[in-house]
């Protein structure tokens, strides 16, 4: 009945049959072709035209380049959907400034844009997603986000057509909406042509033009069919197409295109001037378009198309209903007299997609000058004004103003992008879950094994519990001896792939066990035995995916001066803590680097070439930090290689109070304090093994990290394992090893530690020397210095054992003054633990009696709940224990 109501756009049909026969025929530009500009924008869509925008109100000289017409390609036919409440706080704030920009461009240029704010519902049709949405009004309200939590029948005062026994409440933000592609990139064209900015129409660009600099392969304009056009910069938005640009010149773009449909519906009574709908339930979603519904969502078994035809500028593609009628039973369940009207037209066309459904964003890895700002994930609408914005200050003064990793290209190692069948299998597996509970410690299924650790068999047999960041798989957590062991079952990413649960499999069943917010994983108490074996007696922690990179040359001092903020210049034997800062004097890594002799013997370098330094920071961000790090030695030039040894060594990581004495029979050099001091190095050997020893921590704990030869890692552990069995020594998962840091007050980057943070407001001040060479970003801090923080780090911790995950609204005398940036339990304290970033609400100067004489409170899924505020944790606060005195640490407790 529902097909045979179908009627079929002709005129749509018809553009997209013209466009396949003369797409390729030669047409005259639209406009003066330039023949230099500040910055070449490629790409007329919504990432191009809005990047476009604020490059031309910040003063630069702009040219657009599109091939066909503005919005040709995929952004014609978005449904242009803004929804404001996500699980980050950082899309939130894109998507804040995407409607902000919305408001201002009608002033600016007395051009309808094409907003409609008509609000936004999410439907929850169980408690647990109904849990989901009150965590999202919870940050959402912390964060200034109009937002209430409805019942059904509330809900359906605000939509009439729904049925409210269909679902058991709902989600409601009043100030979302929607907005018309084609109206608003005409009105960014005329604000940014009205500020000096150029688009020409009907110019493709052939190539990239390049030239070798000392720093490597530079981007210096763009060719065109009508001549080149010279650019100190060139900003890829070419969507869908944007992998085919860059890939003849060494960068991969981890994207993928699939067709993506929405329906409209003929004309239905009373639906005019309602809310934009999202059930996530039922994988569905309805926009208001005047008198009609225009209904999509994201199907388990979406179709790839490779490659996307050049000339599909306004092309469609026939709907597959055998795909598309899985949300058609949802939607008539919600809404009955929707099943009564037949549907006006289909709207099939490509959209780009990635492995997380995140953007890919950011500077090139390999080409100095490009960036790029595609790969939107159908979502280029809504966050084209937040991430245009943010590559235009990318591009402009080389770093955005948010915290952007989850967006950056460097997210994804090089090896990831050119994994053509693991970009697939991650890509599909991420459309298919964009509607799905978003939980703290759920696992993808999909482009697993993409890289093991040398430990990775010794793990599985030891029954781990795999995780995967950043393609490599790491333990969990360990499920007891004799227990049944946790298997990622491998999925064939086509055909055979749909993303459910499968009762066969122990892997997912496990993963089963943390899908919940209102109370601790099933796994909370075999978790804390790891974390309080750790406290008590001893663990081993296989670090192994942990970035381990060598700065080498005759000018390595010289970059390691500029690079970090922390002296380095220290004796061989001396490992520093210390953070690298961009411009504005936030933390864009922190590691632990050694100086290393000149012409020592390493393990994994015979000889080093003039001064080196051996560099670790964490594992899931290790690309970017590797990445960053060469861009800026290659910026200043400095006469200094970065190798990324990551691949080639194993890291052993022994910790707790008795690690010493179990380590001690098995190593060649005295492991005391006088030999072997905290924050110390050396070259050792286990047994016949030649390895490098680090005497640093994660936890808090006496420990020593052993950096081995991958060939040997696996002979090491099992030999440190057999030796500590007598000793109850036990392996231990990265589940703990967070729990136990953040316990002891250690930073995780990108979670309590990010671009948007200075050492400062972290209570990281010991890092930054005051004295000695000038480092990136010393002028920033030391103006905070003289001016005060306006923000700081702090740490709660509940008086009540409720779980908390992160981004939890945090108030002090009722009133919102953060979120929770990173949350876990402190099994040693027997508390749930977050930290936090205070501001006072007036944005006045803070310090330290301003957060003591508050009281505060923290929001958990709608319910707020007394916490005690702490400059630092409670935890060990005068570090005995990192240096093994748990003696003095015992008398000091009593």
């Amino acid at each position: 009945m529902w097909r045979h109501r179908i009627l079929q756009q002709a005129s749509r049909r018809g553009i997209s049959k013209q466009v396949r026969e003369d797409g390729g025929a030669r047409r005259e530009p639209s406009g003066f072709l330039p023949g230099a500009a500040d910055v070449v924008v490629i790409g007329g869509g919504s990432a191009g035209c809005h990047t476009l925008y604020h490059l031309a109100r910040r003063g630069v000289k702009a040219v657009l380049l599109e091939r066909a017409q503005l919005t040709a390609g995929t952004t014609w036919h978005t449904a242009g959907l803004l929804w404001r409440l996500r699980p980050n706080d950082v899309d939130i704030q894109l998507l804040a400034n995407s409607r902000r920009m919305l408001q201002q461009l009608e002033e600016e240029t007395e051009l309808d844009p094409g907003w409609i704010q008509n609000g936004g519902i999410f439907i929850a049709h169980n408690e647990t997603r109904l849990d989901e949405y009150r965590r999202l009004a919870t940050v959402g309200s912390a964060l200034g986000i109009e937002n209430q939590v409805l019942s059904p029948e509330d809900t359906q005062k605000l939509f009439p057509l729904l049925d409210p026994s269909a679902f058991v409440g709902a989600l409601y933000s009043p100030g979302d909406g929607v907005m018309d592609p084609a109206m608003l990139c005409a009105a960014l064209k005329k604000a940014a042509t009205n500020l000096g900015a150029q688009v020409i129409e009907n110019c493709g660009v052939d190539d990239l033009l390049l030239e070798q600099t000392a720093r490597g392969k530079k981007v210096v304009g763009v060719s065109t069919p009508f001549g080149d056009i010279k650019a100190e910069k060139v900003v890829n938005a070419t969507g869908v197409w944007g992998r085919d640009l860059v890939a003849r010149h060494g960068t991969h773009l981890p994207l993928v295109p699939m067709k993506h449909a929405y329906i409209v519906s003929e004309s239905i009574p009373g639906v005019r001037g309602l809310p934009n709908i999202r059930d996530h339930d039922y994988s569905t979603y309805f926009r208001i378009q005047g008198d009609a519904i225009c209904m999509g969502g994201y199907e388990p078994n979406p179709i790839l198309l490779e490659p996307v035809p050049k000339d599909f500028h306004f092309g469609l593609y026939e709907l597959d209903w055998s795909v598309f009628e899985t949300h058609v039973e949802g939607a008539q369940k919600l809404c009955p007299s929707y099943a009564k009207y037949g549907v006006k037209s289909t709207v099939c066309g490509p959209e780009s997609f990635t492995p997380d459904h995140k953007p890919l964003m950011g500077p090139d890895p390999n080409l100095d000058g490009l960036y790029h700002n595609c790969g939107f994930n159908s979502a280029g609408m809504m966050f084209g004004g937040g991430c245009g914005e943010q590559t235009a200050l990318w591009v402009i003064q080389g770093q955005p103003d948010l915290p952007m990793f989850g967006f950056d290209l460097r997210r994804f190692t090089q090896e990831q992008g050119k994994a053509i069948q693991w970009i697939r299998e991650k890509s599909h597996e991420s459309y298919v879950k964009n509607y799905s509970m978003v939980f703290k410690y759920d696992q993808p299924l999909a482009g697993r094994d993409f890289q093991k650790d040398p430990l990775h068999d010794e793990m599985m047999k030891a029954g781990a519990v795999m995780e995967e960041k950043q393609g490599w798989e790491r333990p969990g957590f360990f499920l007891p001896t004799g227990s049944k062991k946790a298997v990622v079952q491998p999925y064939d990413w086509y055909g055979s792939y749909v993303h459910q649960r499968h009762k066969d499999s122990e892997y997912e069943r496990v993963l089963d066990g943390d899908l919940h917010y209102s109370r601790f994983s099933e796994y909370h108490d075999l978790i804390g035995s790891e974390a309080l074996a750790c406290r008590n007696n001893a663990v081993v922690f296989n670090m192994s995916y942990f970035a381990k990179l060598l700065l080498d040359g005759p000018q390595a001092q010289e970059a390691a001066d500029w690079l970090f903020s922390a002296n380095t210049n220290r004796d061989p034997s001396k490992t520093v803590y210390t953070c690298a800062l961009n411009d504005a004097g936030g933390v864009e890594a922190d590691v632990t680097i050694s100086r290393l002799a000149p012409g020592s013997g390493e393990v994994y370098n015979p000889k080093i070439n003039g001064q080196g330094f051996y560099i670790v920071a964490g594992g899931a961000s290790a690309f970017y930090t590797y990445s960053v790090l060469l861009a800026e030695i290659r910026r200043k030039g400095f006469n200094a290689s970065l190798k990324d040894l990551t691949a080639e060594l194993g890291v052993i990581s022994i910790q707790g109070p008795n690690s010493r004495k179990i380590l001690q029979p098995l190593i060649d050099c005295d492991l005391s304090d006088e030999h072997v001091a905290p924050n110390s190095t050396r070259l050792a050997k286990f047994g016949d093994v030649g390895l490098r020893l680090l005497r640093v921590s994660f936890v808090g704990e006496l420990g020593y990290e052993l950096h081995v030869p991958k060939k040997d890692c696996a002979a090491v552990y099992r030999s440190l394992m057999k030796a500590g069995a007598g000793e109850d020594l036990r392996n231990a998962g990265y589940r703990s090893l967070y729990s136990l840091s953040s316990e002891k007050g250690y930073h995780l980057w990108s979670f309590d530690l990010r671009p948007d943070d200075t050492p400062l407001e972290a209570g990281l001040g010991f890092t930054c020397r005051k004295t000695g060479a000038d480092y990136r970003g010393k002028a920033a801090i030391e103006n905070q210095r003289a001016e005060g923080l306006k923000k700081r780090l702090v740490y709660l911790t509940l008086r009540d054992q409720v779980p908390i995950w992160g981004l939890e609204g945090v108030y002090r005398n009722g009133e919102p003054v953060g979120i929770l940036r990173r949350a876990e339990y402190a099994y040693t304290l027997g508390k749930s633990l977050g930290q936090t970033y205070v501001s006072r609400p007036d944005g006045k100067i803070i310090d330290a009696d301003y957060i003591r004489n508050g009281e505060y409170e923290v929001d958990i899924l709608g319910k707020k709940y007394r916490a005690d505020c702490h400059l630092r944790s409670p935890f060990d606060p005068t570090g005995q224990r990192v240096l093994g005195n748990y003696a003095s640490e015992s008398k000091s407790n009593k």
